[in-house]
């Protein structure tokens, strides 16, 4: 078999990379460790795919370097995104933020592009395939050996492409290979932590937390690094939702967040406009008309709701204020890599070309997608540094 490239990962870089070196006419075989490819395409948005973000940038990205997918952003944008899937049939409709979805809320139909054209272009994909070997041999060619259905093959190769996602999540075929793979031949791993995941809160909190479980809040959270604005979520373990999950990305143990859970209004202005008013309303009535009644019921305990408006001290509106504009919380961890979205961390950026993603000290090996310490935030820019990774290694491979 004849190749010019293999692609280690079927996911949305590994496929992106295939497509593109097609129309470039180079051969690639994909291998992928599922039974499909595509996994976390297919349960990415709900099974709806949010396949990228109108308002993508360098800047929605965490990583040591934060410039260092400048150039693939500038080599692949999200307008090429949008055409390349339109071109194929898929027209997006924008949600919350610049998301853009598919109008048949469908991810299988995202996975089904690539595998049409990938077909179409004699690209081969192999499944429910076991990596064992991968190792550097004459030459600069890469040797892998790889066992599908009890058979064992050899295939020698002069490029190779790493796209096998990060170690979120487990059941979807998740894997540190990528990482493995890096540092076997000397390359530096950034430290990985799960981002994009909920957070869990202290016991002496869950009474409150349960009481609230299901209850949505639009707020604003933050830390002393960043703040994001959407809804959170109550659990019984904890905290979750879009504000939580993309604090989350940024958010180390031992450290506090802040939640104001009223962030367009200014609660004491309120309770001032009220107190002229209707000085004589209850501070829970009041309440509950801003908030959800479960919400408003959950501060029975903690403020005194049981007063009019008219009759609350002004220590005691500083302290609805500040329980409203600054609840503060110290989670005691996170849900885990079988919980987040994606990796925090991976490949260290220092090791691989930004123009091309190509690995600096062993030429040949490239790196795309999640593996790489690129992380984006909630909301399809992932898919957008995957399909601008792959694109870019096709171009180079």
């Amino acid at each position: 078999m004849d190749f010019d490239a293999i692609i280690i990962g079927g996911g949305a870089c590994g496929l992106m990379c295939a497509v593109q070196a097609g129309y470039l006419g180079k051969k690639v075989l994909v291998l992928e460790k599922n039974d499909k490819v595509g996994a976390k395409i297919l349960i990415s948005g709900g099974g709806r795919c949010n396949y990228t973000n109108l308002h993508s940038s360098e800047r929605n990205f965490i990583s040591e370097n934060p410039h260092f997918s400048i150039s693939a952003f500038s080599q692949w944008t999200v307008e090429d995104t949008i055409s390349f899937f339109e071109n194929n049939g898929i027209f997006g409709q924008e949600k919350t933020l610049g998301q853009l979805f598919p109008t048949t809320n469908n991810a299988k139909d995202i996975v089904r592009v690539f595998e049409k054209l990938c077909k179409d272009l004699n690209q081969e994909i192999l499944c429910n395939v076991n990596v064992k070997s991968f190792d550097r041999i004459n030459n600069g060619t890469f040797q892998i050996i790889f066992e599908q259905g009890g058979l064992e093959t050899i295939i020698n190769v002069p490029k190779v492409v790493i796209t096998t996602g990060g170690l979120p999540i487990k059941k979807m075929g998740a894997t540190d290979f990528g990482l493995r793979t890096a540092q076997r031949f000397g390359m530096k791993v950034t430290k990985t932590a799960p981002a994009l995941v909920p957070l869990i809160i202290n016991d002496k909190d869950s009474k409150w937390y349960s009481q609230l479980a299901g209850t949505s809040i639009y707020s604003r959270v933050s830390n002393d690094r960043i703040s994001f604005e959407e809804n959170i979520l109550f659990t019984h373990w904890g905290l979750s939702g879009p504000a939580i999950l993309q604090i989350s990305s940024y958010w180390n143990k031992g450290e506090s967040i802040n939640i104001d859970f009223l962030p367009d209004s200014s609660i004491t202005e309120l309770l001032q406009e009220k107190r002229q008013e209707n000085g004589k309303q209850l501070l829970q009535t009041f309440l509950g008309n801003l908030f959800t009644k479960r919400f408003a019921e959950s501060l029975i305990s903690l403020l005194p709701t049981d007063k009019n408006i008219g009759d609350l001290t002004k220590a005691e509106i500083e302290s609805i204020d500040n329980f409203i504009h600054n609840f503060s919380e110290l989670p005691a961890g996170d849900k885990g890599y079988d919980k987040a979205e994606v990796m925090r961390g991976g490949v260290s950026t220092d090791e691989l070309s930004s123009k091309t993603l190509e690995a600096k000290k062993i030429p040949g090996l490239f790196f795309g997608g999640e593996c790489v310490d690129v992380t984006g935030w909630l909301g399809g820019y992932n898919f957008q540094w995957a399909w601008a990774s792959g694109y870019v290694i096709a171009q180079n491979i």
